[in-house]
């Protein structure tokens, strides 16, 4: 299979590092034109380099504006025009217990989370249907379906990128439209491997003890019985968005392992 992506426009929130920039390049590769954001500049600027290193005939282009705030959200819009695909995939994570979590933090983690995606997909749907061709992911988790009880306000957030999908995926009907969400499980993302270091420092071990460690006491259920790659879930996201996914539409796609034992 051929993906190609030629003449369409993708904008990836949270793009300048780990999934989302995989994501981007795997987007990238497929001769879309990309849109890398992030909410510092610097940081834009770097991916930017790296990228177009990797990829000299790329066609990236570059936005800071933080997603996590109407202001950061209207700014990215004007900046990106027309978009035929989104990927939401700014997010953030923090391992709390329930009764340590404030309201400011649940605010916080609904506002990146969820009201990034509902923000761009209100402004840059309606314009997919009327061209009738789009693609819009929301990158959930399989958190959203087994929420952690070690950060039960990130699972909430999750869970509800699935129900925000799947009613958008239903004012398609009829279109070339589709909204899906992906569900990684554990990934070596760049977050995740600053928090893997973090945990070996302070336990004397190493981060890949670390991460079979939470596979094994958190993640049992794991098929995989590893940390997926960010370039194993970026290839689910390519698959998405290309014309060759134009029946899937409304779903919740896995790229979590097998930890989630339900078959639907």
């Amino acid at each position: 299979m051929k993906i190609d992506l030629s003449g369409k426009s993708a904008l990836v929130t949270g793009s300048t590092a780990g999934i989302g920039r995989a994501i981007a390049r795997g987007l990238a590769l497929a001769g879309a034109r990309v849109v890398i954001n992030g909410r510092r500049q610097d940081s834009v600027n770097t991916a930017l380099q790296q990228l177009r290193t990797e990829l000299p005939v790329a066609l990236l282009h570059g936005v800071a504006a933080d997603v996590s705030t109407a202001q950061g959200c209207s700014s990215l819009v004007e900046a990106s025009r027309e978009v035929d695909i989104l990927v939401n995939n700014a997010g953030i994570f923090e391992p709390k217990e329930f009764l340590q979590i404030p309201d400011e933090d649940w605010m916080r983690f609904f506002e990146t989370n969820v009201m990034s995606g509902v923000r761009l997909s209100r402004a840059f749907l309606p314009g997919m249907l009327r061209r009738n061709w789009g693609r819009i992911v929301f990158i959930s988790s399989e958190s959203g379906l087994h929420i952690p009880k070690e950060m039960i306000h990130y699972g909430v957030t999750k869970t509800a990128q699935l129900a925000v999908s799947r009613g958008l995926a239903e004012l398609t009907a009829g279109s070339a439209v589709t909204v899906n969400s992906v569900l990684p499980g554990p990934t070596r993302s760049d977050g995740v491997e600053q928090f893997l270091q973090a945990m070996a420092r302070q336990s004397g071990t190493s981060a890949e003890a670390i991460a079979s460690d939470f596979v094994k006491q958190h993640r049992s259920t794991s098929l995989l019985q590893r940390f997926a790659t960010v370039e194993e879930v970026a290839n689910m996201v390519v698959y998405v968005c290309s014309p060759q996914a134009s029946a899937t539409n409304g779903a919740a796609l896995r790229v979590e392992g097998g930890i989630v034992r339900t078959i639907a």
